[in-house]
């Protein structure tokens, strides 16, 4: 189970981040620095295989929410820089959820539940069907209004199962 953390932002900058000593790689690996509206600045490296939801191409300006593996060791630099494993370029039609959903399809902070249909898309990160049940698994979960329960609740439009 990986301990999903993010950082929501506006990108203000993106560059070619180098991590062979041959340069094998170069242009592989970006560096996205992102900036919230307190100021705080995270950069994230961008690696290939780094997900991108809807495959969205990220430039200057956009919002974006970033999620790492909160317990991965960081170097102890500043400003902080993780590993994204999973970018999301925001916009108003969608919300998306990454984390941990247990037996019960609800997320590890206790804030959403899942409720499937059969028009629930349910793919690997590689855009194939997946079969089985999404419970107590890492999932990247998208979709649209919610209860005001607690938790939320909601019917995804789409689940990306993070295996």
């Amino acid at each position: 189970m990986v301990n999903f953390k993010s950082f929501r932002g506006v990108v203000t900058q993106i560059d070619d981040f180098s991590i062979g000593q041959n340069g094998e790689r170069e242009g592989c690996y970006k560096l996205m620095t992102v900036e919230d509206n307190t100021g705080g600045i995270v950069n994230f490296v961008v690696s290939p295989s780094t997900y991108f939801v809807n495959q969205e191409i990220v430039t200057l300006g956009d919002q974006v929410t970033g999620y790492y593996d909160g317990d991965a060791p960081v170097p102890l630099i500043y400003p902080p820089q993780y590993r994204a494993l999973v970018v999301v370029k925001e916009n108003n039609y969608q919300n998306v959820k990454v984390d941990f959903f247990n037996n019960q399809l609800v997320s590890s902070d206790g804030q959403l539940q899942l409720n499937l249909f059969s028009y629930t898309l349910i793919l690997l990160k590689n855009g194939q069907p997946f079969s089985k049940s999404p419970a107590n698994r890492n999932l990247i979960v998208i979709y649209g209004p919610t209860t005001r329960s607690i938790p939320a609740q909601t019917t995804p439009y789409k689940i990306i199962v993070w295996c």
